[in-house]
């Protein structure tokens, strides 16, 4: 660590500090504004308990975060040349910007403020495979940040928050009271194929990338290589036990309301 550490400019750390702290006030500052606007705009907000309302305040920005950073993400993956192979005669592996910098720094800074809320109230914010789950994601960023490699994967992972605002307004469609509406049935098979592109499908995409382009991947630094050969495999399983259980919760939500018409 100290070697990746030892040549990056002052420049680059003052980036990066400033897009973590960023991502830091951005979390606390939707945090308040989801809280205000809530217990004007929706009755039910009000009826609350204080861990409900806890609860309903920190999905808020978690929301904010997904929205930002797959958008960013799928900007720098699908439309910018960044990591297009043709691009430049730099390895894909080793390729980064200050814009790609920025967004994992805020991402960071998203992980931090969410699992210090996670741990503070837990487990009402979710249990251990919450803290797993946000622990491995920073590792990973942190060393593609402080390494300047293989943010391509690290992009392809965080375009899987695009499936978060669906599992927000799940449950807060549940919590609403909203389970019998045809919104509710909709933003669960909106939920059910986002899952299936965004976290089976692109995982999938990820590992075929990463293998044939092993010659590269074999360059990245120990820690680095062997993060990659153990973080996006983890993250995979714990992606397949959460879609089984979305695949369980959508047949019975279809059954249901066949049965109820």
């Amino acid at each position: 660590m100290m070697e990746l550490t030892s040549s990056i400019g002052s420049s680059k750390q003052l980036l990066w500090l400033a897009s973590i702290f960023s991502g830091i006030i951005s979390c606390l500052l939707v945090h308040t504004s989801t809280a205000i606007l809530s217990s004007l705009l929706f009755k039910v907000y009000g009826k609350l308990s204080s861990a409900e309302k806890i609860e309903w305040n920190n999905r808020g920005f978690s929301t904010f975060h997904a929205l930002f950073v797959s958008s960013a993400s799928f900007y720098l993956l699908i439309l910018s040349d960044i990591f297009d192979e043709d691009s430049n005669d730099d390895l894909v592996i080793n390729r980064s910007s200050t814009l790609s910098n920025t967004v994992l720094g805020v991402s960071v800074g998203y992980f931090l403020t969410d699992l210090a809320m996670i741990l503070w109230h837990f487990p009402a914010l979710g249990g251990l495979e919450y803290v797993l789950h946000h622990g491995l994601s920073m590792f990973s960023i942190v060393l593609s940040l402080l390494s300047g490699q293989v943010q391509i994967y690290v992009l392809m992972v965080l375009f899987s928050e695009s499936t978060t605002p669906f599992v927000n307004l799940r449950w807060y469609l549940d919590i609403a009271g909203l389970k019998n509406t045809k919104l509710y049935i909709g933003n669960g098979i909106a939920l059910f194929f986002g899952w299936l592109v965004a976290r089976i499908f692109l995982f999938m995409f990820l590992f075929f990338h990463a293998w044939t382009h092993f010659d590269e991947v074999k360059g990245i630094f120990p820690l680095g290589f062997y993060s990659l050969l153990v973080v996006p495999p983890v993250l995979a399983i714990m992606n397949i036990f959460w879609f089984w259980k979305i695949a369980k919760g959508l047949v019975k939500t279809l059954t249901k309301a066949k049965h109820s018409k």
